[in-house]
């Protein structure tokens, strides 16, 4: 535990003060209507929604769960994540633009676009309450877990106090400023938020224990987890943290921030964008951000608590407040920040504090839309007015963040979590990504998809089959196969529904297509029955789907190439970094031409 002198809070108090100013200054434009409340009346420049989109990944769980990978799986553990960043760059370079000729306030109103008749309305409502309360408040919960456990090692503060005087100020700012008191405070939360990041890193690193980043690097028990791609002769970890991820999880899996197809959040904001082009600039600044440059100072973290917390045992030692319930590897990274310095110790807390508002402000701002919309406008009050909307928005972002609050206190950990997560959403990707490109998709291949990848993931994670299957009694099944079984099998399921069941209506179609103009070959026969019946569904353009996949290719070299060379610069591989360095140039130059012929496809 640590001692918290004048200059310290005279850190955090400013910042908070700040922030609720922000959320009271924007409060009255904010509740003009419901689009200002969720939207901001889609005004917002790519350069803003860039930021907030990297302030609200921030998170305080993120840091605990990079620590957690690296502590038991090596820096080569990330690609768990770091393989999403393909779904990322499919957004921005396909699906971004889709998203913002939709039109739509959220993305669940895309359902009643693209789907028609009850399943459709089922569809929409269900899985407002699914995603925006259920799935929303699991998500909230481990961010809201990694702030108690930060908030015990380091203050010594109880759980429940953590809850109380984190949460209170987020949902105050965020019922009362909107969304657009979210983005304008992500701006803050990203320069305390990264300052903090890399102040820690720097400091941490140098302190007498580990004796500098030399020292560190050299270090038996470290230079053993520095490898970023695991050993080619170790086949178990080559298929769970790169196969895997990288041939099936990447697509398959709708996780929060990182959806096939773009959603959630993300396509809140890229809805909030004045346009089509400033929709794909603020993705595209944001994956950069995300995954080649923000993950190392966490890393560094993570690998210096190795040499000053060997195992669960010395953290245990060393915080005997901690409860066994909460004692996991993801403590080291907080258990780290208790030895930083009067002054940086105030920023760094005010870092985590500005990472867990962004990340909670927008959960709730994103869940409240869904309520608003999706559920409440849709199926309880139709006629509601703007000043109700408004009005229930703000009701129901105070009450997500209740049910957040009340479930962290259940929770262990945030690598468990991550997986539940990760398992539970399996196999529902790939419709995501092809619904805006192929007609025979209807309502009930979502809806089969979703019930069986809930169903079999809940099966295989909290009764004894999953351990009879993969763990237990020897295991049936290699472990790493658990992902892949859940994936092929809502794969198969929902294939099977779609052929089924009858095709959503042709007006529905036609009307989907004229508005989007999705182009392609799994459009051609609703294209020429619109012909045929003097509808004109195609504009004389290129479709433009190729060559945004062969820029997503590129990108995704570039911002590999980009985390790889940062890596080994501060491994201090010279030769390595500088050829990497050379290597991600060139293929940023490639994008650029790339996307320059994509604009002019799409003009």
């Amino acid at each position: 535990m640590i001692t918290l002198q004048p200059l310290d809070y005279a850190i955090i108090l400013t910042f908070f003060a700040i922030t609720l100013g922000i959320g009271f200054y924007v409060s009255k434009s904010s509740g003009k209507s419901s689009s200002e409340f969720f939207l901001s009346g889609r005004t917002m420049p790519w350069w803003l929604l860039g930021i907030s989109m990297v302030a609200t990944t921030f998170s305080t769980d993120t840091p605990n769960l990079v620590t957690d990978i690296v502590r038991t799986n090596g820096v080569a553990g990330n690609w768990v994540w770091w393989a999403f960043l393909l779904t990322g760059l499919l957004t921005v370079f396909i699906y971004a633009r889709l998203w913002r000729k939709s039109n739509v306030n959220t993305d669940l109103e895309f359902y009643e676009l693209r789907y028609g008749g009850a399943a459709a309305r089922f569809l929409r409502g269900f899985r407002a309450i699914y995603l925006g309360v259920i799935f929303n408040v699991i998500t909230m919960s481990a961010v809201t877990l990694a702030a108690i456990k930060i908030g015990g090692i380091m203050l010594g503060i109880e759980p429940w106090q953590t809850v109380l005087i984190a949460g209170l100020v987020t949902v105050i700012f965020s019922a009362i400023g909107g969304f657009k008191g979210v983005v304008y405070t992500d701006f803050i939360l990203f320069f305390v938020a990264m300052g903090g990041t890399i102040g820690a890193a720097y400091y941490l690193v140098n302190i007498p224990e580990i004796g500098g980043l030399g020292n560190l690097l050299s270090n038996p028990d470290v230079k053993d987890k520095l490898r970023m791609i695991p050993e080619l002769d170790d086949t178990e970890a080559l298929i769970t943290l790169i196969i895997i991820p990288l041939a099936v999880q990447w697509w398959s899996s709708w996780y929060p921030g990182s959806e096939p197809g773009g959603g959630g959040y993300i396509a809140q904001r890229m809805l909030s964008a004045k346009n089509g082009k400033h929709a794909i600039a603020a993705t595209f600044f944001f994956n950069i951000m995300h995954y080649a440059v923000r993950p190392w100072p966490w890393i560094l973290v993570a690998l210096a608590s190795i040499v000053v917390f060997p195992d669960l045992q010395s953290l245990q030692q060393a915080f005997p407040i901690i409860s066994d319930d909460k004692l996991g590897h993801d403590l080291a990274y907080s258990a780290m920040l208790t030895k930083l310095p009067t002054g940086l110790l105030g920023l760094v807390l005010t870092s985590l504090v500005a990472a867990y508002m962004s990340t909670i402000s927008t959960q709730l701002n994103w869940g409240s839309s869904y309520i608003v919309y999706d559920f409440y406008k849709e199926r309880v009050n139709p006629k509601a007015s703007e000043k109700r909307l408004v009005a229930v928005g703000r009701i129901s972002t105070v009450v997500l963040m209740v049910l957040s609050a009340a479930l962290a206190l259940l929770l262990q950990n945030a690598l468990q979590l991550f997986e539940i997560l990760l398992v539970f959403g399996a196999g529902t990707g790939l419709i995501f990504i092809l619904r805006w490109f192929w007609w025979r998709i209807n309502a009930w291949s979502e809806i089969m998809a979703m019930f069986v990848s809930g169903i079999l993931s809940l099966v295989l994670k909290l009764t004894p089959l999953g351990d009879y299957l993969f763990a237990g009694y020897g295991g049936l099944l290699p472990s790493w196969s658990e992902y892949p079984l859940v994936v092929f099998t809502t794969t198969f399921v929902w294939l099977a529904a779609t052929y089924l069941t009858r095709p959503e209506h042709d007006e529905v179609l036609l009307g989907f297509c004229e508005k989007i103009r999705p182009g392609g070959p799994g459009w051609s026969k609703i294209v020429r029955k619109g012909k045929s019946e003097g509808v004109a569904l195609e504009n004389g353009e290129e479709w433009s789907v190729p060559s945004g996949i062969l820029a997503m290719l590129l990108g995704t070299v570039l911002i590999y190439l980009c985390l790889f060379a940062i890596g080994h610069w501060i491994y201090g591989e010279w030769l390595l970094a500088g050829a990497l360095t050379v290597l991600a140039i060139v293929s940023a130059i490639c994008l650029i031409l790339t996307w320059k012929k994509i604009e002019k496809i799409i003009k």
